[in-house]
């Protein structure tokens, strides 16, 4: 019997010894290489600022800050604001209220009014209004009655305030009065009608304001085609004339009715019911306005 090589026998097929059974690995399949890989790493949480000292303290004291930056900026606001009416005082000397000659004079300069010493001639306070001038000065119950070019009465106490200069205390508006005024200017407008009452006179009319407040207490209008003369006026006890011609009047001379007697009451006429004119108080409850009418 002749023995072959195995290599001729089975040329293509390899060589299983028959105690092993196990399948032969099937070859992988070729897979792109991955990019090696370092251990995982992760961010470090940053450390805390340090606190710094007082830290709470200065959390409270920031809005503190800006609430007196805020007070500071909105007082200067209101400073900063134009004052009403314009008015401007300016203290020259202080003045002791229990002087003897503790009220001052009065005068008016291109600009302002002006309270001086009449002993030494130095002004002692003085009251401007922005863009305007004073007319006309009249001292009436202690206070500084002033007219000015834009008809505008104001009324500056001079007692009450000594130590700290004049207080203006109110302002009136005269109707229709600033053509007139820049034509004749203000001489005999301010007419005081005793210690309480003011009368202001323009063609077109007569008004009472009370000195202590400002209120109107009167009206009494001019009749019809006649006009108020303010400088043509005088008083008479506690009355004031004033004359009221009336150019309408076809040439009849009547100067009885072109002259018109007034007090702090209003017209004076034989008929006429008292007025009220104290400050509205328990003693007093009917302080009440009226307009007189013309006749």
């Amino acid at each position: 019997m002749v023995v072959l090589p195995v290599e001729v026998t089975a040329p293509h097929s390899p060589v299983q010894h028959p105690q092993d059974t196990t399948p032969a690995p099937l070859a992988p399949t070729a897979e792109p290489a991955a990019a090696p890989r370092g251990p995982a790493t992760t961010s470090p949480t940053p450390p805390h600022p340090p606190t710094p000292p007082g830290g709470p303290l200065r959390r409270l004291l920031t809005p503190a800050l800006a609430l007196l930056l805020a007070a500071s900026l909105l007082a200067a606001a209101h400073q900063a604001r134009p004052t009403p009416y314009g008015d401007h005082i300016t203290v020259y000397a202080r003045v002791d209220v229990d002087s003897s000659d503790a009220r001052p004079a009065l005068r008016t300069t291109k600009d302002a009014v002006e309270a001086y010493d009449e002993a030494t001639g130095r002004p002692r306070w003085s009251y401007a209004r922005e863009g305007h001038r004073p007319l006309a000065v009249v001292p009436a119950r202690g206070d500084a009655i002033a007219l000015w070019d834009d008809g505008l009465v104001t009324a500056t106490a001079t007692d009450t305030a000594l130590r700290d200069g004049g207080v203006v205390r109110w302002h009136r508006a005269l109707p229709g009065a600033v053509p007139w005024l820049a034509a004749q200017g203000g001489s005999g407008v301010l007419r005081p009608l005793g210690s309480r009452m003011l009368a202001v006179v323009t063609p077109q009319r007569m008004a009472a304001y009370r000195i202590a407040d400002g209120d109107l207490r009167w009206v009494l209008p001019a009749g019809r085609g006649c006009e108020f003369a303010p400088t043509r006026a005088v008083r008479h006890g506690t009355a004031l004339l004033i004359a009221q011609p009336c150019p309408d009047d076809d040439g009849i001379d009547n100067w009885t009715a072109e002259i018109i007697a007034v007090d702090d009451l209003g017209r004076i006429t034989p008929d006429r019911t008292p007025l009220g004119n104290e400050r509205h108080t328990a003693e007093h409850p009917n302080a009440e306005k009226v307009v007189a009418r013309p006749r």
